[in-house]
């Protein structure tokens, strides 16, 4: 009665939305894991407002230069589905808003001040995103 309430009768929760639920959080780790991964092999940072030692060019960084801040939206949106919280899916766009003024731009402004010319070739070469 109490989930009735809260979710305003705009429930979704079906099969296939905790199927999708999971397929979102599992790909969303998974894209954070191999981030990490590959940025401790360069010996590079993952705390967002460090310089970076390194360009990262190599492993996911070849398919997405945000690939931890992907995954962070992937999991936001598999938990909207998981909870069924459909009212609750307009804080996606909110949440990359933030994830782009609070962090990619500052940490793109760095990496053009430090590393620019490999910078500059790396982003024309992969998106942001996907």
């Amino acid at each position: 009665m109490q989930s009735d309430f809260l979710n305003f009768g705009l429930s979704i929760g079906s099969v296939w939305s905790d199927f999708l639920a999971g397929l979102l959080l599992g790909a969303g780790i998974l894209l954070m894991l191999l981030a990490a991964s590959e940025m401790r092999k360069h010996r590079t940072t993952v705390i967002p407002h460090l310089n970076a030692d390194h360009l990262v060019v190599s492993g996911i960084f070849k398919r997405s230069r945000n690939p931890n801040y992907l995954g962070d939206v992937l999991i936001l949106a598999g938990l909207i589905l998981r909870w069924d919280a459909v009212s609750a899916l307009p804080l996606i766009s909110v949440f990359v808003s933030i994830l782009e003024h609070r962090f990619i731009v500052l940490e793109k402004n760095r990496l053009h001040i430090t590393i620019s010319a490999n910078f500059v070739k790396y982003c024309q070469r992969v998106r942001q995103w996907l």
